[in-house]
């Protein structure tokens, strides 16, 4: 059974229809309305790191008693606890603070890295931005940086951390 030769003109002149009505609709879209990352005069600050503190206790070395009492497979020398202290981080912009993170250590034993991500709108223009974190039991701050930056409108600056390269790491 062929379809009539009319029923087939009227399908395709539908779908051809359909398809410009769905190119149309996907052409406006793609243009409209307009996407603005930032609103104007607003710039970024974003923070990222992941950073394992240091241990919560220190190694200690077991007793001659000590390791008697253990059954042989288990007699090693020295214990170091596994728990990390979470790490702070503190962020200011111009002497004025702008956040801070307290960051529990990840893992079911609590001895991952702890990470923070922040994402932070400032107005801009020349700011002094400072970054300072501590990540010892004490709760010292032990890595700071501070720089002056230029944020034109719509830049985002990235605040990382890198250990190697001596702490924190303005981009």
């Amino acid at each position: 059974m062929n379809a009539h030769p009319v029923n087939r003109v009227v399908s395709y002149a539908g779908q051809a229809l359909g398809y410009a009505a769905f190119c149309a609709v996907l052409a406006y879209f793609s243009t409209a309305p307009a996407y603005r990352h930032l609103p104007p005069d607003v710039a970024l600050v974003k923070l990222s790191l992941q950073h394992a503190g240091q241990r919560k206790e220190a190694c200690h070395e077991r007793s001659a008693e000590e390791l008697a009492k253990l059954a042989p497979n288990m007699r090693a020398q020295s214990v170091c606890p596994r728990e990390r202290v979470p790490v702070t981080v503190e962020v200011t912009l111009d002497d004025a603070p702008l956040f801070r993170v307290v960051a529990p250590p990840s893992g079911f034993s609590k001895d991952g890295a702890s990470t923070i991500y922040r994402r932070i709108p400032v107005a801009a223009g020349r700011h002094r931005i400072g970054a300072r974190l501590a990540d010892n039991p004490a709760g010292e701050f032990t890595f700071a940086h501070a720089a002056t930056v230029d944020l034109a409108p719509g830049r985002v600056i990235v605040i990382d951390f890198d250990p190697a390269q001596g702490g924190f790491v303005f981009r």
